[in-house]
C-alpha cells in the first residue's frame, strides 16, 4: 500500500516527494497520510505522518549532500543509552537522508508557555535539570568544541554582520580578542553539548510518552545531530539566552541560580558563561544575516537585536574586557544603541 499524501493547501506547491512516501511504504507506513511540517534555518525538512488509527510519526528529510542524519542517529543513541529522551528511531535509509522517529507531539515548551506562562519558572527548571544531569553523563563519541571551531564561529560576525553593513573592522584583532577571551575554556575537559537547546527544540512530554512509558524529566530533545564536547555552560546560554524566545533577566538570573544549587557552579562559571554567550550571540548575529543576505529568509533579522541585547550585556563582564575593547573600536555606538537594527539610511 502506499503512503497518501495529505498536503496543506499553503504548502501545495512542495509536495511529498516519491522517494519518501517509497521510503514510508518499505517502513509499513505506507497507509499514512503525509504532512509537510514547516521547515527550519536548515536543508532539512520534515513530515509527519499518520495512520487512520490515530498512530503517527515524525520524518526527516535530510537529503545529502547538504545534510546527513548519521550525526543525529549517533547522537540519539548515546542520549537514549544515558536516559534522556530523544525520539525513538522506527526505520532509516542514512545513505538516502531519510529517517521515520517516534511523534513527541505538538506541545512545544514555547507553544505551551505561550499560553501557560504561569508555568515558566517550573518548566525551565526541569530543563536546567536536564543539563545538570547531562554534565554528570560520561562524555559521548563526538569531537571537541576546541578553539578552532569557536573561532570559526565568531568570525562569522565580521563576516556576516560586518562586511554587509559596511563596516571596516580590524579581523586580525577580532580573532586576537576572542582568543584572550577564549583561552581558559580550551582545556581538553568537557561534557556533551548538544548546542542548539531552546524552548524551541524541547518537547513536553505527558508521563506515557517515549518508548517503554518512560520520559525522565518530562522533556523530550529535539535537534542535536551538532553535539560537541565542550563546556557546560554553553547549553545553559542557549536556554537562558534564547534568541527565538524572550527570557527576562530575572528568570535568567533565577535559573542560573537553580542550576548552580544542582551543580556547585561558582563565579568561575558564571565568569565562563557570559565568555559563550558573548561567542554564541556574536555567532547566532552572523548566522542571522546570513540567512537573509544569501539564503532570502528575512525573518530572522527581527530576531537580531534580541540576541544583540544579551550579547551586550554578556560584554559587561569583565572576563569579556578584550573583546568589549574591540566592539567600543569598531562598532559605531548608533549600531550597538540600535542592537544590530537596520539604520534609517539604509545600513
Amino acid at each position: 500500500m502506499t503512503a497518501k499524501t495529505n498536503t496543506p493547501p499553503e504548502q501545495s506547491a512542495s509536495p511529498v516527494p516519491p522517494r519518501i512516501l517509497a521510503f514510508l511504504d518499505n517502513a509499513g507506513w505506507g497507509d499514512a497520510h503525509v504532512e509537510p511540517l514547516p521547515g527550519d534555518a536548515s536543508f532539512r525538512r520534515y513530515y509527519r505522518a499518520r495512520r487512520s488509527g490515530g498512530e503517527s510519526a515524525m520524518l526527516m528529510d535530510a537529503p545529502p549532500p547538504n545534510e546527513d542524519p548519521r550525526p543525529f542517529l549517533d547522537a540519539a543513541e548515546y542520549l537514549t543509552r544515558h536516559g534522556f529522551r530523544a525520539p525513538g528511531v522506527l526505520a532509516q535509509d542514512a545513505a538516502r537522508g531519510l529517517v521515520l522517529l517516534e511523534d513527541f507531539g505538538d506541545r512545544r515548551m514555547r507553544d505551551h508557555l505561550d499560553l501557560h506562562a504561569g508555568d515558566e519558572s517550573a518548566v525551565y527548571r526541569d530543563a536546567v535539570d536536564v543539563l545538570a544531569r547531562l554534565r554528570d553523563a560520561p562524555a559521548g563519541p563526538f569531537r571537541p568544541y576546541d578553539m578552532s571551531e569557536y573561532l570559526r564561529e565568531a568570525k562569522l560576525f565580521t563576516e556576516w554582520f560586518c562586511i554587509p553593513r559596511g563596516l571596516r573592522v580590524d579581523d586580525d584583532g577580532f580573532e586576537q580578542a576572542w582568543r584572550e577571551v577564549l583561552s581558559p575554556l580550551d582545556d581538553g575537559a568537557g561534557v556533551t553539548v548538544l548546542r542548539d537547546y531552546h524552548a524551541e527544540n524541547i518537547m513536553l512530554l505527558d508521563e506515557e510518552a517515549g518508548a517503554g512509558g518512560a520520559a525522565p524529566y518530562g522533556q523530550g530533545l529535539l535537534d542535536f545531530q551538532d553535539a560537541l564536547i565542550g563546556h557546560p555552560a554553553y547549553d545553559l546560554v542557549s536556554l537562558l539566552q534564547d534568541a527565538r524566545r524572550e527570557v527576562s533577566e530575572t528568570l535568567e538570573a533565577e535559573m542560573l541560580d537553580h542550576y548552580a544549587s544542582r551543580t556547585g557552579a561558582g563565579d568561575a562559571f558564571r565568569a565562563d558563561y557570559a565568555r559563550l554567550g558573548a561567542q554564541r550571540n556574536a555567532k547566532i548575529v552572523g548566522i542571522f544575516m546570513r540567512l537573509s543576505h544569501r539564503d532570502g529568509k528575512h525573518r530572522y533579522l527581527s530576531l537580531i537585536p534580541r540576541v544583540w541585547a544579551a550579547m551586550e550585556r554578556d560584554l559587561a563582564h569583565p572576563a569579556l574586557a578584550p573583546v568589549a575593547r574591540w566592539f567600543d573600536a569598531n562598532i559605531p555606538s548608533e549600531i550597538r544603541m540600535a542592537n544590530g537594527a537596520p539604520l534609517g539610511d539604509g545600513q
